[in-house]
């Protein structure tokens, strides 16, 4: 077994490959964040924030810059259309890049206030788009541009498609920060790093009852990260949860129990799958990204 790989419990064994190595594939980076596959070219994307610029990669090549000037872009997805949708930290936005290379936001305000700095997104099934809105990237010049704040609090938006309307799903996070649906969407976790800014601030995921697919309820603490922050993370197939932490990529089950790590040698804040079979593991690590195969597929 590779030594990265620690084992809480033994049904972390049929999750991951024993031999798959842990692969650096980009160095040389500032702070790396926002990975997303794109199944269509099979190849995946990622941000680094503070340089200003997004990363393509696919198996087999080099890495190539994607995007020169992303506007400091966070986290990434992709929507049910293949489009990429991103959130963008200098121009407090969410937008989404059409298949002609035209670019429309989808969120830029609310209440007629700029939003704070969008940071991580997903997208529901039924198109609806849920992202998180913490200060990071008006703190200073480092991830954006110095800023104040114009919206009353930190809040995780739900974006409805077939309106446009914006609305706030939880208002009671310090800084709100990764998020994702479990398989069947009837859950969806959302993490607090207020710990960044804050000795005493929260370092956990917290998972909400989804009702009637558009409103949040039920919130309690899933699980505290005691090494580092749950940055970002993303549910597989079986509904087990791999959330970045200063460790490496820990893996909860649904009762959030622990079942083992994949350990880094730097602090990990952002992973996805993706591969031609979903089995394979990007994780964005501070510096460095690198990848490895897993047993189980992510839950999209």
């Amino acid at each position: 077994m590779q030594d990265h790989i620690v084992v809480d419990d033994r049904r972390f064994l049929s999750l991951i490959q024993p031999n798959a190595h842990l692969e650096k594939i980009a160095g040389g980076m500032i702070w790396t964040e926002g990975p997303v596959y794109f199944p269509q070219g099979d190849y995946f994307l990622w941000s680094d924030i503070p340089n200003n610029r997004s990363y393509q990669w696919s198996s087999g090549s080099s890495v190539r810059v994607f995007d020169h000037n992303p506007n400091y872009c966070n986290g990434h997805t992709r929507d049910r259309e293949g489009r990429l949708i991103s959130c963008e930290h200098l121009t407090r936005r969410v937008t989404r890049l059409e298949h002609g290379g035209s670019v429309t936001v989808i969120a830029d305000s609310f209440n007629g206030k700029r939003l704070n700095s969008p940071n991580d997104v997903v997208v529901k099934s039924d198109g609806s788009i849920w992202f998180t809105d913490p200060p990071y990237g008006i703190l200073s010049d480092f991830e954006g541009a110095a800023a104040e704040q114009e919206q009353d609090g930190c809040y995780v938006f739900r974006w409805c498609p077939d309106t446009g309307e914006l609305s706030v799903v939880a208002d009671d996070f310090v800084k709100p920060n990764g998020l994702a649906f479990s398989p069947d969407e009837s859950l969806l976790y959302v993490s607090d790093t207020g710990l960044s800014h804050d000795p005493d601030g929260p370092h956990h995921i917290r998972v909400f009852d989804v009702k009637d697919g558009r409103a949040l309820a039920n919130g309690r603490i899933f699980v505290d990260i005691e090494e580092g922050v749950p940055d970002g993370f993303r549910a597989d197939c079986q509904g087990n949860i791999w959330t970045s932490s200063a460790a490496g990529v820990q893996c909860f089950d649904p009762d959030a129990m622990r079942l083992g790590m994949l350990a880094t040698p730097e602090t990990v804040a952002n992973v996805t799958f993706g591969g031609r079979r979903n089995i394979r593991l990007l994780i964005t690590a501070t510096t460095s990204v690198y990848t490895t195969f897993v047993s189980v597929k992510g839950a999209t």
